[in-house]
């Protein structure tokens, strides 16, 4: 029942129908198994082991990314607007012109298979501010390279093998060589765009929420569990 409403996001009495129980069973159900799913998911959840190594083939312009790397973003859903002005101030983002919470994966660069979901925070928090917050730059191997879009342009600040695109010089044209870079690295950094994809399939993390916010980490998680075991089912991981 509760992969269901993950997967289709019905309303209690909906799923209550569906499954023979009452709306008030719903929620008791959704309680008490959802945080099973949830750990469930994060025992799935592992960054790479810099005691294994894998063939890349990407172009040698990219020679200076480790063997071993994730790549992470962010994506955000729309959420109910807090009553309180003051909080509703903070769930705005101005990118998506309304209130919504923010969730960063983060992804293995060559399989797709997600190593971590972060706590999940109001829309507006800067994307690089999330990733400081989240401890990620800590917890990952010192072997282990990260990847990121224009968000992330501190990376390389932040990490020594952390990687984003190259911006345009002020006032001068780019170099040519930028732009073979940009565009090879958009094919590196790709990956977890389709996770992402994969993950946002489940009505309950794609629909507008419904649940004043609660349970977002804990959904994300457990559909990032969901997802990893499809991997591993089909065969990618």
């Amino acid at each position: 029942m509760v992969v269901v409403w993950l997967r289709i996001y019905p309303t209690g009495d909906v799923l209550g129908y569906l499954f023979g129980v009452s709306a008030p069973t719903v929620s008791r159900t959704l309680a008490r198994v959802l945080p099973l799913l949830e750990q469930a998911g994060r025992d799935t959840m592992r960054l790479p082991d810099p005691g294994r190594k894998r063939r890349r083939q990407w172009s040698e312009l990219l020679h200076m990314i480790p063997e071993l790397s994730v790549v992470v973003d962010s994506f955000e859903q729309a959420v109910q607007r807090p009553q309180e002005q003051d909080q509703a101030d903070g769930y705005y983002s101005g990118k998506q012109k309304r209130h919504t919470l923010k969730s960063q994966v983060t992804v293995d660069a060559h399989t797709g298979y997600i190593g971590e979901v972060s706590e999940s925070v109001p829309g507006p928090t800067a994307d690089i501010k999330l990733l400081e917050d989240s401890g990620l730059l800590e917890r990952l191997p010192d072997e282990v390279g990260i990847g990121g879009d224009l968000a992330y342009l501190k990376l390389a600040k932040l990490r020594q093998k952390g990687f984003s695109p190259r911006r345009k010089p002020h006032g001068k044209p780019r170099p040519i060589q930028d732009v073979v870079f940009n565009r090879v690295f958009s094919h590196f950094r790709i990956i977890v765009k389709h996770t992402i994809n994969r993950m946002r399939r489940f009505q309950a993390i794609s629909q507008a929420d419904r649940h004043h916010r609660r349970y977002h980490t804990a959904r994300t998680r457990a559909i990032a569990g969901l997802v990893n075991r499809h991997l591993i089912a089909c065969g990618v991981v």
